[in-house]
């Protein structure tokens, strides 16, 4: 009976086990080694909690962001106002917990913009070479020169100061980042044999890209993405906090910290929490993206 069965499933191909499924083995795999990362598996909590605190928070406060009520400024922390209020009568807590979303989306969206736009730059370059590479890779050199700060600050300078600004300052800023690493990884993938094997075949250059070498630099990818949404937002948080991203009233992190400094002697919380906010959500990120990076090394054991 054993024999017959193992026969059944040799020759029913289309009805193969989950457990021989090799994209799942991989998943599963990934998960095995990120779950030995304590820190990682704290940073993805934190994320978690994160998201669903921007995603479904603001459905159940109590205080509006921008109800000013003089007769309760600068409250410390209460039953009422759990984050006491600003100067302004606001209440802290639920301008956090609308922050989050800014903040989120900010981290997510520029990183999408410069990902998407790095990685088309990158493949180009790596698959291409010559000219275009030595061009292209010039220009990404010049933009490394900068500080990344420095280079959002001019950004934003420029284009004037609002939040879709720091959105593509941070995005433009985190080009070049993604452009190298997708560069070298192309320039090795696009000489292995079977890539060679399907340019004989009379493959076009666009199925080379999207089939063959794209699928072969994820992995970089997803590494580089978890740390930049990390940095995206202590960037906009701190050109917030200069006066040139968010501005008032608007809940944003960086803005917060910025409206609370001038009263961090007498109501020290107005400016701790959203500074502490930003640290807890950089630092979630970090510990995430350290994690997939060990997970995804080919290396590790």
């Amino acid at each position: 009976m054993a024999n017959s069965h193992e026969e059944v499933v040799k020759s029913d191909a289309p009805y193969v086990t989950l457990k021989s499924n090799p994209r799942l083995r991989s998943l599963r795999d990934f998960y095995r080694k990120l779950k030995r990362n304590k820190a990682a598996l704290v940073g993805g909590y934190l994320i978690i909690f994160l998201m669903i605190v921007a995603a479904i928070g603001p459905y159940f406060l109590s205080h509006g962001i921008n109800d000013v009520d003089y007769t309760v400024r600068l409250q410390p922390p209460s039953a009422e106002f759990w984050l006491g209020t600003d100067h302004n009568g606001r209440d802290i807590f639920s301008r956090i917990i609308y922050g989050a979303q800014i903040t989120l989306l900010v981290g997510f969206l520029s990183v999408v913009l410069g990902g998407v736009a790095g990685v088309a730059i990158g493949i180009v370059s790596g698959f291409y070479g010559g000219k275009i590479d030595a061009v292209i890779m010039r220009i990404m050199d010049v933009l490394l020169a900068f500080p990344g700060i420095l280079l959002a600050l001019a950004i934003v300078s420029i284009l004037g100061p609002s939040i879709i600004n720091v959105v593509f300052a941070v995005a433009i800023n985190s080009i070049p980042a993604f452009a190298r690493i997708v560069r070298g990884s192309t320039l090795v993938t696009k000489r292995l044999e079977y890539v060679d094997a399907s340019r004989a075949l009379g493959a076009s250059d666009f199925r080379l890209i999207f089939i063959n070498i794209l699928p072969n630099v994820l992995s970089p990818l997803i590494v580089q993405a978890t740390l930049s949404i990390a940095t995206a937002i202590l960037t906009a948080s701190g050109l917030s906090f200069l006066g040139l991203g968010a501005q008032p009233p608007s809940p944003e992190w960086g803005a917060m910290l910025n409206e609370g400094r001038g009263y961090m002697h007498d109501s020290g919380y107005i400016a701790l929490v959203p500074g502490l906010a930003i640290v807890i959500a950089v630092l979630a990120f970090n510990l995430f993206g350290d994690g997939v990076r060990d997970a995804l090394d080919p290396k590790s054991k």
